[in-house]
């Protein structure tokens, strides 16, 4: 296994490459050298933070004209040089091509290592040396996973749990899973009209206090000391209960089940709630996010309806989580959709041309083997 003083890496829109193997215990480096084209400069400084913050000197190389092959060679050269003392690792896997097949020139003429990152197989694949692959280590934490895409993570207050009483009341919503969806969204909705109002009160009109399948589920978390039934008067225990009403429990729940498969697969940084900032201050919130097999997780959780004509479009959430997760961490990120509600034929087809995941309705009992798959699936 060859553990060079430099790693050159060509930058590019995908960080993964680059930080696995320059962070990956067995190949780090003492430095790493930047190769950076015009379009690329935000990403390198991205890169470069991240760099640094793991002890990893960085210097940045930038390209005259990335569109030039001899400027290019000529800036590869160059390094050569100034480096002629230090044993250097090339990594093949970012930049354009056309950088790329002037680096490899380069150094095969310098006598470099070099190699390619192979994701789907999670290993470093040497393309000039006899032992030909190195299976990557899982080190990559979630802050230096979305830091190199230029993300930065708002510490955010988790809010406590009891988890007895939310176990009890997810047994009861699970096995009604498809069953009782209107009435949850009866109770979705007067929690953001509470929301709205600033309130921990909201009066309950005369349809639904005539309604059986609503006041069951209102016992149900009342039972869970979420609110408490007086009459027309509807009251939830705090402004942390009001969000866990409106949708919070199926985050908790989703997020229970993956702790419960967290070390059979080597999960790692499971969070919640987590609010990503980009350097324009952005913000995105994602519902879970973990990583596993050095790559990104994310799961959007939904409670409300999206299978009618009328009801907010599970299209628009689709598109939107295939956009935010491609943004926030690259091509390779994993995404899967837990609804409460049953997803239209329609949507379920988009889902698997956006290679979004989908658990919905009556699935969300077998949520643990969906993880075991999704996770485990290459």
């Amino acid at each position: 296994m060859i553990r060079a003083d430099t790693q050159i890496m060509l930058v590019s829109d995908q960080a993964a490459p680059n930080l696995l193997a320059a962070l990956d215990p067995v190949l780090k480096p003492l430095e790493a050298v930047l190769i950076v084209s015009a379009k690329m400069r935000k990403r390198a400084d991205a890169l470069e933070r991240v760099l640094n913050e793991a002890g990893v000197k960085t210097e940045q190389i930038k390209l005259e004209d990335e569109h030039d092959f001899g400027k290019i060679e000529q800036a590869l050269l160059d390094v050569a040089s100034a480096r002629e003392a230090q044993s250097i690792a090339l990594n093949l896997t970012g930049g354009t091509k056309l950088m790329a097949l002037a680096a490899q020139s380069v150094a095969q003429a310098a006598n470099w290592s070099f190699f390619y990152v192979d994701l789907d197989t999670d290993e470093v694949i040497w393309l000039n040396q006899p032992v030909r692959r190195h299976a990557l280590n899982q080190q990559l934490r979630l802050t230096h996973y979305l830091g190199g895409y230029g993300f930065t993570v708002e510490k955010n207050q988790a809010t406590p749990q009891n988890m007895q009483r939310d176990q009890d009341l997810f047994g009861r919503l699970i096995l009604q899973a498809g069953r009782e969806g209107d009435a949850l969204g009866q109770i979705n909705w007067l929690a953001q009209q509470a929301q709205d109002k600033q309130s921990l009160h909201i009066a309950l009109s005369i349809a639904q206090q005539d309604s059986r399948s609503l006041a069951h589920m209102l016992e149900a978390f009342a039972d869970a000391k979420v609110l408490t039934v007086d009459g027309p008067s509807l009251s939830f225990a705090s402004a942390a209960d009001r969000d866990y009403a409106k949708g919070g429990w199926l985050e908790s729940y989703v997020s229970w089940r993956v702790g419960k498969v967290s070390k059979a697969l080597g999960l790692r940084d499971q969070a919640a709630n987590l609010v990503v900032i980009d350097a324009e201050g952005t913000k995105n919130e994602l519902d879970l996010a973990f990583m596993a097999r050095n790559r990104l997780f994310v799961i959007e959780c939904k409670t409300a309806r999206m299978d009618q004509p009328r009801a907010p479009k599970a299209n628009d959430t689709l598109y939107k989580l295939s956009g935010v997760c491609q943004r926030v961490g690259g091509l390779g990120t994993r995404a899967m959709l837990v609804s409460y509600r049953p997803l239209a034929d329609a949507e379920k087809k988009l889902a698997r041309a956006l290679r979004i995941e989908v658990v919905c309705a009556g699935e969300l009992a077998q949520l643990e083997n969906q993880l075991r798959t999704w996770v485990q699936t290459p």
